[in-house]
């Protein structure tokens, strides 16, 4: 993987990966760590939660939906929560746990499907959430078909601004998984969510 992020013309150094192990056993994970790609990533609570009794070592990064009346589970348990998409969500975690690490979610595909605040009320929703919890940044996916380069350049547009507009540095950009990581360094991602390209395809 460190061969691919310097073909992409980054420093590998700069670019933090998160595996994500949605779906694949806590070996999976095991191994991720003896790799040392210690940060793991989960898409639901109770499968993380299972998981964090299973394997030692581990930052673990709640990447998926995060359900309100899931709060008090995750809030405190993940060191990042990336999918923070209202001020509302940003409200519910700070009263279980202040401190909590946040990304805001933003769904700069416009996919219907998918979560994160629009685009366009992106940077409101950034400044609700960095006076309530401790904001890192910005996530984002690229679209389910087609060429997810717009979708990433507007991400790193929002995160720039959003820099701008708070006054503080966002260390993290996170977006590109398996399949569209290449576009997503080259519009300036510095944190990659990967599962299959480096555990093969989920288990049926």
């Amino acid at each position: 993987m460190r061969e691919r992020i310097e073909r992409a013309g980054r420093d590998p150094a700069e670019v933090a990966i998160v595996a994500v192990t949605k779906g694949f056993s806590p070996e999976a994970g095991r191994e991720a760590i003896a790799a040392g790609l210690t940060m793991l990533g989960e898409n639901r609570v109770h499968e993380a939660l299972t998981k964090m009794d299973e394997v030692e070592g581990a930052e673990w990064h709640l990447i998926g939906h995060l359900q309100s009346n899931k709060v008090r589970l995750a809030a405190g348990r993940f060191a990042l929560i990336q999918s923070v998409d209202s001020v509302r969500l940003a409200e519910q975690i700070a009263r279980t746990h202040p401190h909590q690490k946040v990304l805001v979610e933003v769904n700069v595909s416009r996919e219907p499907r998918k979560s994160g605040v629009d685009p366009e009320a992106a940077l409101q929703v950034v400044e609700g959430v960095a006076r309530l919890l401790d904001l890192r940044g910005l996530m984002g996916m690229g679209p389910v078909e087609g060429d997810p380069t717009d979708a990433f350049h507007e991400l790193k547009r929002l995160h720039d601004q959003a820099e701008q507009r708070l006054g503080e540095s966002l260390p993290v950009l996170s977006m590109g998984m398996s399949g569209d990581f290449e576009a997503a360094l080259a519009a300036g991602s510095t944190m990659l969510r990967l599962g299959q390209v480096l555990f093969g395809p989920r288990p049926a």
